[in-house]
């Protein structure tokens, strides 16, 4: 009773201001229409990186995810160390009497196995806060994608229908084959099981998973993320949280050392608009040490997952921020 009041709390706390962005400036994309502004997904925002504003911008979403719910983290790579700290999500994920959820990678590591991977789950402490399940630990089921712009159908976890809910809890950062990680790249390549990583890799061609054409391979991760807001609907929300913003990704055993200071953390009930908000803030900082992380998404074309996934009717590039 008292974890479902602190969120109440956090949900009516005090009044923020908001406007529609796109990049935080005006754009050609925006209105000035307040009415069209109103029906853009809300994306919030604050610069106070702590585990209660993490439980409040949470709150803030006006959802609450029911029966059991599936919270999909990134467990990190043993030798990096920028993943999202376990005691960080404490508070949320206990409010939530959440599951921490991964699956197995499609390359070779200590991931790469149910036993070594879960090992690696207790090292990094996640074990230690919460009940952690590897969803492919016992095999795998399909997920169809009718409309798929690559893939028509999507191999996740079989442990996925155990949940009723999800909340995708990411780590914005670069990637090196992506461009950028986020809400998509983990409900995408994060919930498919080894297979299945290598099926959107691919592109539908695992033998392709390290040679698909770039644009190929982003098509094939928005496709997936439309298989699972299709198996949630409307009981899967999304938060993102920008710091240690190295151009490398929690998966990389040996990342590049973040050159720009940490902007905050976002939550919204779109994962487009989310991201896209991420990489806008990510160009509107004043900081001139984005410029490689910046290089690194210009140069996988990473803006393109965000054009595929709109146009698969999983979200909206524009958006309203709201700054808490």
């Amino acid at each position: 009773m008292e974890r479902r009041k602190f969120l109440e709390s956090a949900l009516l706390a005090s009044t923020f201001s908001g406007f529609v962005a796109r990049g935080l400036v005006s754009s050609e994309r925006e209105t000035d229409s307040k009415e069209a502004s109103d029906k853009l997904p809300t994306v919030f925002f604050t610069r106070e990186i702590t585990p209660i504003k993490l439980v409040e911008i949470y709150g803030r979403l006006g959802r609450t995810l029911p029966g059991k719910v599936a919270v999909k983290i990134h467990s990190g790579e043993p030798g990096g160390n920028h993943f999202v700290q376990p005691e960080f999500m404490k508070p949320l994920v206990n409010a939530l009497h959440g599951t921490l959820v991964e699956c197995n990678t499609a390359y070779p590591g200590r991931r790469d196995t149910t036993k070594e991977h879960l090992k690696v789950l207790d090292e990094h402490g996640f074990t230690k806060i919460a009940t952690v399940d590897l969803l492919d630990s016992e095999g795998e089921m399909e997920l169809p994608i009718p409309k798929g712009k690559q893939i028509q159908v999507n191999y996740v976890g079989s442990h996925l229908k155990r949940y009723d809910s999800m909340l995708i809890l990411s780590h914005f950062k670069g990637h090196m084959m992506g461009g950028f990680g986020g809400a998509l790249k983990n409900m995408s390549i994060g919930i498919a099981s080894s297979h299945g990583k290598a099926h959107i890799h691919g592109a539908g061609s695992t033998e392709h998973i390290w040679d698909c054409e770039q644009d190929k391979f982003l098509e094939a991760m928005a496709d997936a993320d439309r298989s699972i807001m299709d198996f949630f609907g409307e009981k899967i929300a999304f938060i993102n949280i920008m710091k240690d913003l190295s151009i490398d990704c929690d998966c990389d055993s040996n990342p590049h050392a973040p050159e720009m200071a940490d902007i905050g953390i976002l939550a919204s009930l779109d994962p487009v608009a989310l991201d896209q908000a991420c990489v806008d803030l990510v160009y509107q900082s004043p900081d001139k040490g984005k410029a490689n992380l910046i290089e690194r998404m210009e140069s996988r074309h990473a803006v393109h997952i965000l054009e595929a996934a709109e146009e698969l009717g999983i979200g909206s590039r524009k958006y309203r921020l709201e700054n808490i």
